[in-house]
């Protein structure tokens, strides 16, 4: 990835590592698929509006607004209510160790199912280390819950599959020419339209108290911040760097939580979160290669002037 790309990849870490704390706020007043409603619905409010602002309009294709439901049900529906329901029934810490697994799924996905992103010993090593870094960096103790709630932690596995497909899914949309902030408003838009009427009748919403100031700041927040600012970085990543550099802000987030936790609240980083986090970036350099080519650079093999000339990516 360029400069610009990893730049943005971590924009998008420190959004979407702040959810975890918008959504802890929220769930204490709010039902998982309502809280799931008010997020994208809000995002999808304010991109609508920020389009004309852009010099955008809406697409009107049916095709590509199939390709937002689609997108919208791999990328949000899908996984959005299946991380809030398995993050009340198990440790967030373990949640985020099984939604780490999103770089494995996708380096598998994008390697069944893309030709320029196939699976190579430096990606598969550097998502393995990846993900033993997070690991490490959230602790062992939390690995402890992993005999219990089977259901909400195959949950999370599935969410961060869902994740992984998305991705590859997603790639479609720059070849249909849409920018990625239509992409990002018409997919939350589409996830909108498919949960809200899931909460009508599962929540109630009507019924429910309404909530304080507290819990109305914390669905801004991951409204706006976390879903609508985060998916514009999020399709741009997608059309530039390809969905298996962008699984990797999965990676990230464990790292930008704590050290929101650090700056902003106070805590104290332990030796297992810089050993965590050096990991992470071992494997995050084992991925891009550019370290690997400078310590042991290709050496030019013997030329034979008989030899006939092999193409990248040709048959031999």
């Amino acid at each position: 990835m360029s400069a610009t790309e990893s730049a943005m990849l971590l924009a998008l870490s420190i959004l979407w590592g702040g959810s975890f704390f918008f959504t802890g706020i929220a769930l204490q007043a709010l039902p998982p698929v309502t809280l799931v409603v008010l997020r994208v619905g809000l995002a999808a409010l304010i991109l609508n509006l920020s389009l004309p602002l852009a010099g955008l309009r809406p697409p009107r294709e049916v095709r590509v607004w199939a390709a937002f439901l689609a997108m919208g049900l791999l990328n949000n529906v899908v996984p959005f209510c299946l991380i809030v329901w398995g993050q009340t029934q198990i440790a967030s810490g373990l949640a985020a160790i099984l939604n780490a697994t999103t770089p494995l799924f996708a380096v598998a996905v994008a390697h069944l199912l893309t030709a320029d992103e196939r699976m190579t010993g430096n990606r598969l090593a550097g998502v393995l280390v990846g993900f033993v870094g997070v690991a490490v960096m959230i602790g062992p103790v939390v690995l402890a819950g992993l005999g219990a709630n089977v259901l909400a932690q195959l949950a999370v596995l599935v969410a961060a599959l869902s994740y992984a497909v998305a991705g590859v899914f997603g790639r479609r949309f720059r070849a249909m020419g849409v920018a990625p902030m239509a992409t990002a408003a018409g997919q939350v838009t589409a996830s909108t339209l498919l949960l809200l009427p899931v909460a009508i009748i599962v929540d109630r919403p009507w019924t429910l108290p309404v909530p304080g100031l507290p819990v109305w700041g914390a669905v801004l927040g991951i409204a706006v911040l976390s879903t609508a600012l985060a998916y514009v970085l999020y399709f741009r990543i997608l059309a530039t760097a390809g969905a298996t550099n962008l699984s990797l802000v999965t990676f990230l987030i464990p790292i930008s939580a704590i050290m929101l936790g650090t700056l902003v609240l106070g805590e104290h980083l332990d030796p297992r979160h810089y050993l965590g986090m050096a990991l992470v970036g071992c494997g995050l350099a084992a991925i891009d290669g550019r370290l690997l080519r400078f310590v042991r650079p290709p050496r030019p093999g013997p030329s034979r002037p008989d030899a006939p000339e092999i193409h990248q990516g040709q048959d031999i």
